[in-house]
Parts: C-alpha cells; sequence; structure tokens
C-alpha cells in the first residue's frame, strides 16, 4: 500500500493545493510559475464547488485571488485538467473570473485584472509538435508574435514528460515536480527534498495520518482516478490503432497500384482480404 496520497485524485490535489493550512504550498509552488511582478504574498481560494453552473466541472479547479508582493491584485485558475477538450475547457474556464469581474451599473471601465491558467496534466496532449514541451507557456500574441494582451496567460505543464532522477534536479521547480509525480511512489522523503516547505508537504500527503472520513473520500477519488486513466488508455490505444489502420490502407493501395498480388498485401499489411478489396 501507498504510504502518500496520489496528488492527481481530486482529494490529493485539493489537500496539498486546496485547503486553508497549506496556502504556504500553494504560494510557493505557483510563485515558481508566475513572473517576478506577480510573485503572491497573499491569496484567498474561491470555493467554485458551490457555484452553481458547472459545479462538477470546475470541483478540481481552484479560483484563487491573489494579491502580488507588488500590491496588484490577479486572479488564478488552478486545474488538475480533465481529459476531453481540455484547451477548450480551459479556455472556457477562464470566462468564470472574467465575468465574475463585470461591475453592475454603468460606471465599469472594461478594466480586468491578470489571469493565469496553470494545469497540471498527467497526460500528454496529442498534438504532434507540442508533445516535447514539458512546460507550455501561452500568450495572446500578434501574426508577428509581438504579445498583444498581457492579462491572460495559459502554463501547461505535461507531467510524463519530466524525467529527471534525483540527482538532475536543479531548480526549486524542479523539485516541485519531481516532488508531485513521485508522492505516490515514494516511501520516504529523499534527501534532496528535505527542506521545509516539501517536509510539510510529504507530512501532509500522509495516509496513515488521515482521518477515517478523509480515508473512505480518498478511496473512492483514487477509484475515479484509476477508472478515468482506463477510459483515456482506451481512447488513446484505440486512436493509436486507428492511425496504424489508416497507413496500412495507404501502403496497400500503393502495393495494388503497383500490381503487387493480393496475398502479399495481407502479409504486409495485417489487412484482410475484403479490406484489401474495399480500397
Amino acid at each position: 500500500m501507498s504510504k502518500y496520497i496520489n496528488p492527481y485524485t481530486d482529494f490529493g490535489f485539493k489537500k496539498l493545493f486546496g485547503e486553508e493550512a497549506n496556502k504556504d504550498l500553494l504560494i510557493d509552488f505557483l510563485n515558481q510559475l508566475l513572473p517576478d511582478y506577480h510573485q503572491i504574498a497573499t491569496l484567498t481560494f474561491r470555493n467554485n464547488e458551490n457555484l452553481s453552473e458547472f459545479a462538477f466541472e470546475r470541483s478540481a479547479i481552484f479560483d484563487i485571488h491573489c494579491e502580488a508582493q507588488s500590491g496588484e491584485r490577479f486572479i488564478v485558475e488552478m486545474q488538475k485538467a480533465k481529459i476531453n477538450f481540455f484547451k477548450d475547457r480551459s479556455l472556457f474556464y477562464t470566462t468564470f473570473p472574467i465575468r465574475d469581474q463585470a461591475k453592475k451599473g454603468n460606471e465599469w471601465d472594461f478594466r480586468l485584472t491578470p489571469i493565469y491558467m496553470i494545469a497540471i496534466l498527467d497526460f500528454l496532449y496529442d498534438e504532434e509538435a507540442e508533445k516535447q514541451k514539458f512546460l507550455r507557456s501561452v500568450a495572446l500574441k500578434d501574426q508577428d508574435g509581438e504579445l498583444f494582451y498581457d492579462k491572460l496567460h495559459f502554463k501547461f505543464i505535461q507531467m510524463p514528460l519530466f524525467n529527471k532522477a534525483e540527482n538532475e534536479l536543479v531548480t526549486h521547480f524542479d523539485k516541485w515536480i519531481y516532488f508531485l509525480k513521485n508522492l505516490a511512489s515514494s516511501n520516504d522523503i529523499p534527501d534532496i527534498l528535505r527542506e521545509p516547505i516539501f517536509e510539510k508537504a510529504f507530512h501532509e500527503a500522509e495516509i496513515a495520518a488521515m482521518t477515517s472520513g478523509e480515508y473512505d473520500n480518498y478511496q473512492k477519488s483514487l477509484m475515479k482516478y484509476i477508472e478515468i486513466r482506463e477510459v483515456v488508455n482506451t481512447a488513446v490505444n484505440s486512436a493509436v490503432k486507428n492511425a496504424e489502420k489508416d497507413n496500412a490502407k495507404k501502403i496497400a493501395k500503393d502495393l495494388k497500384r503497383l500490381g503487387v498480388t493480393k496475398n502479399i498485401i495481407v502479409e504486409s499489411t495485417g489487412l484482410s482480404e475484403k479490406e484489401i478489396d474495399d480500397l
């Protein structure tokens, strides 16, 4: 049995980053991703689960209202991203804190506070050119690549692309990602993470320290996570098989065009005779 929670579960994600007592963990993590001028001094949560619209969809998303060390206020939307159309969802979710800033009456000048969408992904999204980007930072730019709007930023972290070993960790951000990726399989705190902030994070993640109610909720959350992962794996495998079959059909067409016999095409592509005849 694991010693520590799985941070990709809804329960684990909230335990580490969504509780008042763990704000210091969240601030330390987010400050690794935010620019110098938006380093967080204080933050408050908005309870998305109490929102009437799309409450289920937003159960693992936090609207975090932040005050920078400079005094400027801004909003971070942090999510453990869902699996389907996550880019669309990410854009959609940012409309909530944008809309919520609207002021009633005729006096509002439409000035908005900056918004960051930060998504921690335990899967690879399926755009070939982006598969090599562990951290993808997105802003609204014009056709020349110049920044058009500086108040809406997206940061997508593809966790499967982080493969650094313990002795390869260099930055504080490296350590956070290593912690999140290896937490559920850890039996003890690695020497390189023997720092107060990570020692607290490991302590908060201990399954043995849970109440019976917390443990039951965690188990339910873990089962839901496993079910979702199975659905994802099935969908990915199906997509791969479809792509392989499409490629096989293309090869078969070329072979037919060259006059290669059907038996050889079957052996070469794995297609059935009927599939070859139907091309």
